[in-house]
């Protein structure tokens, strides 16, 4: 999801009305209403209220509103950690595409440790929303190295990193029978929430859901909504270690039994030759996960 996009909608709503927010963002108004429709598109639902006294949040807009600030103010301080790390400009620049969870919780440390080898290479780090883009990305020649978890791909040269546990995400007051673990059999006709960007691959690598037929909702929607969601007890769901790492405090987050796991790895194109530089940020980036065992 475009974060320039929330921001406009934040300052659209704040002022009231698309002909203010249009003098202060630099769109025209029939722009800046074109650009609000496709942020409605995309989330899925109307999120703005428009009358003759101008704009204001729909109910639904106001409960997003939260993990809006809270996804720009997260983008906001790994770009500026990045910018801290990466001073040099530098000839050479790797371009990188990772998942959000894995940008967030890794990048910054192996980054860090990165510079302190090859100070003069650049880090250019797009963090993706979609579970198939970083592929899309490296067969399309934009990016040199991807973190993703394991996909069918040939021509993506794949290093396992970290085999992450998969949990089912509850609401505080589920009736576990036993606490230290969920029956995957058990989301059967529950309301399943599903986040965005196909990241049901990962989800039905571990449920068959010809056996296991669950009541599945889709939203566009990030992994904190969804997990706020199941909080009001709106549903259940079942995420990877590091989507819910930090963000379970108002929700069980329960190992599912049989085990399930999310493979996370990193990737390189097989028809593309990789610099010194490179070799030596996934070495970085394998001595880091060592360590994090």
């Amino acid at each position: 999801m475009d974060s320039k996009k929330i921001e406009i909608l934040l300052k659209a709503v704040e002022l009231g009305s698309f002909t203010r927010a249009s003098e202060v963002v630099g769109y025209t108004q029939s722009g800046l209403t074109h650009l609000m429709d496709s942020l409605e598109k995309e989330i899925g639902f109307d999120v703005l209220e428009r009358d003759h006294n101008g704009i204001k949040l729909t109910e639904n807009g106001q409960k997003l509103v939260p993990a809006m600030r809270e996804f720009l103010f997260a983008g906001e301080n790994l770009e500026k950690k990045i910018k801290e790390i990466t001073q040099i400009k530098s000839e050479e620049v790797i371009r990188i595409a990772a998942y959000a969870s894995v940008a967030m919780h890794w990048m910054p440390e192996i980054f860090y440790r990165y510079k302190r080898i090859c100070p003069d290479v650049g880090i250019d780090l797009r963090m993706v929303d979609h579970a198939l883009e970083p592929f899309e990305l490296l067969d399309k020649g934009e990016a040199d190295l991807i973190f993703a978890s394991k996909q069918d791909y040939s021509f993506c040269d794949w290093t396992p990193l970290h085999n992450e546990k998969m949990y089912a995400v509850l609401p505080k007051d589920y009736p576990l029978k036993d606490p230290n673990f969920f029956p995957i059999t058990e989301f059967a006709g529950k309301e399943f929430l599903m986040p965005y960007g196909n990241f049901d691959l990962d989800v039905y690598k571990n449920i068959d859901p010809n056996i296991i037929k669950m009541n599945v909702k889709s939203f566009l929607v990030d992994d904190e909504t969804v997990i706020r969601m199941v909080e009001k007890k709106l549903g259940v769901t079942m995420m990877a270690e590091l989507m819910i790492k930090g963000r379970t405090n108002n929700v069980l987050a329960v190992p599912v039994d049989p085990p399930a796991i999310r493979e996370l790895g990193m990737g390189t194109h097989k028809r593309k030759k990789e610099s010194p530089s490179v070799r030596k940020l996934k070495n970085c980036i394998i001595q880091y996960i060592e360590e994090n065992r």
